[in-house]
């Protein structure tokens, strides 16, 4: 078996069509329907059917080109890999971003990272916690900021950047606008706002309302950070937000207001696998982020 073939075999498996994929690969087309016999034949199986002109994976087929590119993947991660060690100042970072994460920092800081190691390119992704360590696992990204912050995971390691705040959301017409600060047991009969169900940030809201004893009355779940701010200032209700997104974009009409009791916060941290080694342009980026951060909040924001 020749990574040739194997190359040969997913890019005809994703054309469905021996012609196009010759002409993607620009080779003969004689040379894809011969390594793919090939192919076949050292498996034992048929990988494809005809279909009018074009053809479809078998039942095996569509197995083999599952682990087939998972192979591929492998194989090239390898080669990077090999290529950063020989260079660390050169690379690709597959980097995660956990949803409803408001990292407003990681604009300025990747473009601090970048100005130190331009031969460093990042590919972001975006997605829940546990999806993104599914990606971590599949070796999809390489790491990830996430919060929740997940402890003594089986796949992943972790490490906390820093900790925020959750701070409330109140139309500035609102009678609580200028009281401060507002415990959580005066807002029993509000109208809430939050991040839509099974995100972390809602239920960490939730939790502290059942240690306050009560349910909140919860109108509009959501994942975009603007659109709540948008709602709380429209007087539609009242949200609870990290208070690092609301250092921008935050309407005129919409104040912030403290939470005295109880304090409610969250950790924000990178996660990595835990089954491997960081690369090297990953372990620069790594020490990076420990740096930047430490800095930005010894000195504050």
């Amino acid at each position: 078996m020749e990574l040739r073939q194997i190359e040969y075999f997913i890019e005809t498996a994703k054309r469905e069509h021996v012609t196009r994929a010759a002409e993607a690969l620009h080779v003969a087309q004689s040379a894809i329907s011969r390594q793919i016999t090939l192919l076949e034949n050292e498996l034992g199986i048929s990988l494809f059917t005809r279909k009018g002109r074009n053809i479809q994976l078998t039942p095996m087929g569509k197995i083999f080109l599952e682990h087939a590119e998972r192979g591929l993947l492998e194989f090239e991660k390898a080669q990077q890999k090999i290529r950063e060690h020989l260079n660390p100042e050169v690379g690709l970072i597959r980097l995660g971003i956990s949803t409803s994460l408001s990292v407003h920092t990681l604009p300025i800081m990747l473009q601090n990272f970048h100005e130190k190691h331009p031969g460093i390119d990042f590919q972001l992704h975006q997605g829940t916690v546990p999806y993104l360590i599914q990606l971590i696992e599949r070796g999809t990204i390489d790491l990830a900021f996430a919060s929740p912050v997940p402890k003594h995971h089986s796949i992943v390691k972790s490490s906390i950047l820093y900790t925020e705040r959750m701070v409330l959301l109140l139309p500035e017409n609102h009678p609580l606008a200028e009281r401060e600060p507002v415990t959580l047991s005066q807002l029993r009969e509000e109208r809430f706002i939050t991040f839509r169900s099974k995100l972390s940030l809602q239920e960490l809201f939730r939790d502290a309302c059942r240690q306050d004893g009560f349910d909140p009355d919860i109108v509009f779940e959501g994942e975009d950070m603007d659109t709540i701010k948008g709602l709380v200032a429209a007087g539609f209700g009242i949200a609870l937000m990290p208070e690092n997104a609301v250092t921008y974009n935050l309407p005129p009409d919409v104040v912030t207001v403290p939470l005295s009791s109880p304090k409610i916060s969250r950790a924000v941290g990178l996660i990595w696998p835990r089954e491997r080694d960081l690369a090297p342009s990953e372990q620069l980026f790594s020490k990076f982020i420990d740096e930047f951060y430490e800095r930005l909040y010894r000195f504050g924001q």
